[in-house]
């Protein structure tokens, strides 16, 4: 299924290989930099949760298993709330368009102190489900930091100027409500998986979108 180790390496390595392009068509975009290594590190992070899989099916040691989940925990509940509103204020080339995101990043660093606590505190646990890795870390109000969750990375997303990472916002929004409908306790694990494959959008900016357009913007 597309959902396995095999699945999540496989993308993994897709998504890389999508990132490198990325970094390959910067034209001295200085200030695309971070938006070209997004795609790397979710590259990184669906081939981690690969070991995760195996560790839970006894292919590799459980304790390398037990590493992977930490490592994948961390960036998909510790960086990403914040990394994403940064890499979006930072492609921003006008003052008021960054101060445009930066309360995404304001609500993604509040999401983010508030998952790190509670991972510490509780301790992270992981299980098989049937085409998912089912996460628990014990969060209260769920409900709540996930949807501020969701505001800070898509509503960034959303915010930016440039056409094609609106459209990988739209995306990313459009997933989450499928998916949300489709599995709680596999959120984390196809929602990440779904924003790596839609890095697409990410690749077709890198190669498309012209370093000194007059109107790069989706809207004024």
């Amino acid at each position: 299924m597309c959902f396995s180790p095999e699945g999540d390496l496989v993308g993994g390595i897709v998504v890389t290989a999508i990132g490198v392009d990325a970094v390959r068509h910067l034209r001295h975009r200085n200030d695309h930099l971070a938006l070209a290594a997004l795609p790397l590190l979710l590259g990184f992070h669906q081939i981690d949760e690969a070991f995760v899989w195996w560790g839970l099916q006894g292919v590799v040691p459980h304790g390398l298993g037990r590493v992977a989940m930490w490592i994948y925990l961390v960036i998909a509940f510790v960086v990403l709330p914040i990394f994403v509103p940064l890499v979006m204020m930072l492609l921003e080339p006008t003052g008021r368009r960054k101060w445009r995101i930066a309360p995404f990043l304001a609500i993604g660093a509040g999401v983010s102190t508030v998952l790190l606590e509670t991972l510490l505190r509780n301790g992270p646990s992981v299980t098989l489900g049937r085409y998912h890795l089912a996460y628990s870390i014990g969060l209260q109000h769920g409900v709540v930091v996930i949807g501020l969750y969701i505001v800070a990375t898509c509503g960034s997303l959303l915010a930016s100027g440039f056409r094609d990472i609106v459209a990988f916002g739209i995306a990313n929004v459009v997933a989450v409500v499928i998916l949300a409908r489709l599995s709680a306790d596999g959120f984390a694990s196809l929602w990440c998986f779904y924003a790596a494959v839609a890095c697409g959008a990410i690749m077709l900016h890198m190669r498309y979108a012209k370093p000194h357009r007059a109107t790069p913007y989706a809207v004024g």
